[in-house]
């Protein structure tokens, strides 16, 4: 496997991690307020581990001889852990 083909792929893994921590949060709306860390805690603090260990994937295939090309996948990712972390920043504090 190419170090491209390996870039490619964790940025969709990117994708994926980070609607998975979103909807993680997400799901916290619908639960009642909670005195202890349930599942989901867990599965997002998992989700956001994977993430930090799939970036240094990412930019370590990356091609930086093309460095906007090759930070362009990483928009939505960072767009939705910006979402996700509002999200429970919100339902932590104000919820």
């Amino acid at each position: 496997m190419t170090g491209r083909e390996l870039n490619q792929i964790s940025a969709k893994f990117l994708i994926f991690l980070s609607v998975i921590a979103l909807l993680t949060v997400l799901d916290g709306y619908t639960l009642p307020h909670q005195t202890d860390e349930g599942a989901g805690a867990h599965i997002f603090q998992l989700s956001i581990a994977a993430v930090v260990a799939t970036i240094i994937l990412f930019l370590a295939t990356a091609d930086w001889k093309r460095p906007l090309r090759s930070a362009r996948p990483l928009a939505i990712p960072t767009a939705v852990l910006v979402l996700a972390f509002g999200a429970l920043y919100y339902l932590e504090h104000y919820r």
